[in-house]
């Protein structure tokens, strides 16, 4: 195994809570080294999110694994021209504030690719950088709610629910940390320049709409809500157990013909008219209820086993209790554990996605706030005294 793929890329991330900092322990996971600048005083608000242990949300720790922490006042002239020249020996520069918020502090685009033209910037933000909507604030709920994810959520005539996670603003961090890859590669392999990664949250998620717009395009149709269920593609549901719930997706024309025979049901997969999905599609209610008529007699374990034993893909609904408890997660290496500053030992999602020769590693609890500041700064060519005039004057911590 060689080392990390991300080696000797830095990484300034200025963002706070979700979206940016999730793009940058996604690059830090892979070996980046990231400086992330905090504010003094509370730091990152995602600190205080959540349930805490000794203070410090256990979420930080997960969130903000592989990351340096630098405490810099971005509202003084001083920590503007101090952050300008971190960007100047940096790789990429992560903000997800809202647009106009960087130039107001001397920090646009233009004036660090002047600094560093080799600079990648993402910035990450509710509507993107242009557009009528572009100064508004939004959270991750409200560019889910403008990509048509929230309508779509829920049951038929009931108000729209929301996933119980922070979708939009992972989905945008990953699609701005693709963004910084890319950027990489054009810029180390191809002999280009830096350039802007303009994600925003709801066009994040409005990537992901798969058939929505098309649909709507050709036919006119507009999706929605359908509980458990996945519209146009059948049987895809949940399905009442004596114990609970439990999913089976039968969908697949050869995956049908072996989920009703396993529930005694061959007349159906012999219908000509389901051997098909557009077939079954219209008859989707007829196929769930033979189908929950069957798994309503049995408890979630016998139907699985008998999903199984057919070939037929069906799952538990699991909580995190069923998560952390699960061989499969353990034997896969997806949890990992790191031991917080505050001493106690916290369990999260390992890296991913896999790679064979270079995987992505934790290989540092998050840090205390600040706790990196005069090492980085040291580094980048600050000495005592410059470093203690800043102190006192509070632009630094």
């Amino acid at each position: 195994m060689v080392g990390q793929i991300l080696d000797g890329i830095r990484v300034l991330e200025l963002g706070q809570l979700i979206a940016g900092p999730f793009a940058a322990k996604t690059l830090a996971d892979f070996g980046a080294q990231v400086i992330k600048i905090e504010p003094p005083g509370q730091g990152d608000p995602l600190r205080k999110w959540r349930l805490l242990h000794e203070g410090t949300s256990v979420w930080w720790e997960a969130q903000s694994r592989n990351k340096e922490s630098v405490c810099v006042d971005l509202r003084q002239p001083d920590g503007q021209a101090l952050v300008r020249q971190l960007a100047g020996q940096a790789d990429v520069l992560i903000e997800n504030f809202r647009p106009g918020t960087m130039e107001k502090w001397g920090l646009s685009w233009e004036t660090l690719h002047a600094l560093n033209p080799r600079l990648i910037m993402l910035r990450i933000s509710g509507y993107g950088q242009s557009g009528p909507k572009s100064q508004e604030p939004g959270f991750a709920a409200i560019g889910e709610a403008m990509a048509g994810l929230r309508y779509l959520n829920g049951e038929p005539g009931r108000a729209p629910v929301r996933a119980g996670l922070s979708l939009g603003d992972t989905i945008a961090g990953l699609h701005g940390a693709m963004g910084v890859l890319l950027a990489l590669y054009q810029r180390d392999a191809r002999g280009g320049q830096g350039q802007v990664i303009d994600a925003a949250l709801y066009e994040s998620i409005f990537n992901l709409s798969e058939s929505l717009l098309p649909e709507y395009s050709v036919f006119g149709a507009v999706r929605e809500p359908a509980g458990a269920a996945l519209p146009g593609i059948a049987p895809s549901n949940a399905y009442p157990c004596r114990d609970g719930y439990v999913l089976i997706a039968g969908n697949g024309d050869a995956i049908f013909q072996r989920l009703m025979q396993a529930i005694g049901r061959s007349d159906l997969g012999a219908d000509p008219e389901l051997a098909h999905n557009d077939g079954r599609a219209r008859r989707v209610h007829e196929l769930d209820a033979a189908i929950g008529a069957w798994s309503a007699q049995r408890d979630i374990d016998g139907v699985l086993q008998a999903m199984r034993e057919a070939g037929v893909p069906a799952g538990r609904i699991y909580s995190v209790a069923d998560i952390a408890r699960d061989p499969h997660y353990r034997a896969r290496g997806a949890i990992t554990s790191l031991r917080a500053a505050s001493g106690v030992e916290v369990e999260m999602p390992a890296v991913f996605p896999v790679l064979s020769d270079n995987p992505g590693a934790v290989r540092q609890r998050a840090p205390r706030l600040g706790e990196h500041t005069d090492a980085v700064l040291q580094a980048a060519g600050l000495d005592d005294v410059q470093r203690a005039r800043l102190r006192a004057a509070g632009v630094i911590a």
